[in-house]
């Protein structure tokens, strides 16, 4: 019967975001096994994405509306659930593994849950999940610096301009980096990088998994990221719900990149970097700095960029001590809009997994 349980959680898990596929070692279960009690799976399968007052959820188990807001609220402090407070009412809705249940266990990951994260993100099945709708999670959008001066670069493709428009910034942890910290692999850059916009960074002060700062602090701390060679990645949306800054070391979307054969082609990205071989001395600056392995020195001694694998962050840029390496926009016709908003982003990944 527990099993059962599980299972069914696993596979409602799996028709959100991006999903949540059995493996072949069902280890999966275990990581359900290991935050929810069968009683926690049970609320879980009985809500709906779309935030519900616990009076609209507890009929549906049969349950008191009083033992149900317990419930709820102390499924939402362990990071199982999605709250909001609307007027004198908290609303509850049911969450993806990510961005979700795993990003919600920044404060209380040890090393038990970060192994077994780390067994599913080596399975095959999580790999193939992420590489068929990962563009459609997270995009990639330049290195401020990066960018030309007299190059207009649409203000959905501008970090800063994604954080001036933010009513509520909240500055967490990676979880991506806090995990590989726990399983000893640890990369060593900036844990203070991840940003949440909105309702979810409300979410994120309520239950203590942030701080909240102001345009200028967010955006001095997105420098700082992208100095240490971080790619500034919000979610595919005009209007995100958050915006990481990632690297090819620890983050779930740029291992999955790192292991398709052609990265470009499934990125969500509206630029790529070209180098002018006339001002290359060759120094190699730049091949540390690609999380992409998308540079490499030909056999002039000059630095190539492998247009399969480049997806358009600019941070070799930034590095190069001659400025032979610039970033240049796609062209008009290859250029991506992402979707309006959160929900929009939704339903665009759902289309890429083909669930509707």
């Amino acid at each position: 019967m527990a099993d059962d349980i599980f299972r069914r959680l696993q596979q409602r898990l799996d028709t959100y975001s991006l999903g949540f596929p059995q493996t072949d070692s069902g280890v999966e279960l275990e990581i359900l096994r290991h935050l929810f009690s069968e009683d926690d799976a049970e609320v879980f399968l009985a809500m709906s994405p779309k935030v519900e007052p616990a009076e609209v959820i507890a009929p549906r188990l049969g349950r008191e509306v009083a033992a149900m807001a317990v419930k709820l609220a102390d499924m939402a402090e362990r990071g199982l659930l999605f709250s909001l407070r609307k007027g004198d009412q908290t609303l509850y809705g049911a969450i993806p593994v990510i961005h979700g249940l795993f990003e919600f266990q920044v404060k209380r990951i040890g090393p038990e849950l970060a192994g077994l994260m780390e067994r599913y993100f080596a399975e095959a099945q999580f790999t193939q999940a992420m590489q068929t709708s990962l563009g459609a999670f997270l995009r990639t959008i330049p290195v401020q610096k990066a960018v030309p001066v007299a190059h207009n670069v649409a203000s959905f493709d501008d970090a800063c301009q994604l954080l001036r428009a933010a009513k509520l910034i909240v500055v967490t942890e990676c979880i991506c980096r806090k995990q590989q910290i726990t399983v000893g692999k640890g990369c060593g850059k900036p844990l203070e990088a991840c940003f949440m916009f909105g309702s979810m960074a409300q979410y994120y002060l309520d239950h203590d998994m942030g701080r909240r700062v102001d345009v200028d602090e967010a955006i001095a701390l997105v420098t700082k990221a992208q100095e240490a060679g971080l790619v500034t990645q919000p979610g595919t949306a005009q209007n995100p719900a958050g915006m990481c800054n990632c690297c090819g070391d620890c983050c779930g979307v740029l291992r999955a990149l790192n292991l398709h054969p052609k990265p470009a082609e499934i990125v969500f990205s509206n630029h790529f970097a070209v180098v002018d071989k006339d001002a290359c001395t060759g120094c190699e600056t730049c091949l540390d700095r690609c999380q992409m392995k998308a540079i490499v020195m030909g056999d002039d001694g000059l630095a190539r960029i492998d247009l399969d694998r480049c997806i358009g962050c600019g941070l070799c840029v930034t590095t190069c001590p001659t400025e032979a390496l610039t970033l240049q926009a796609k062209p008009s016709a290859q250029l991506a809009v992402p979707p309006r908003t959160s929900a929009d982003q939704m339903m665009f990944m759902a289309q890429k997994r083909g669930l509707i």
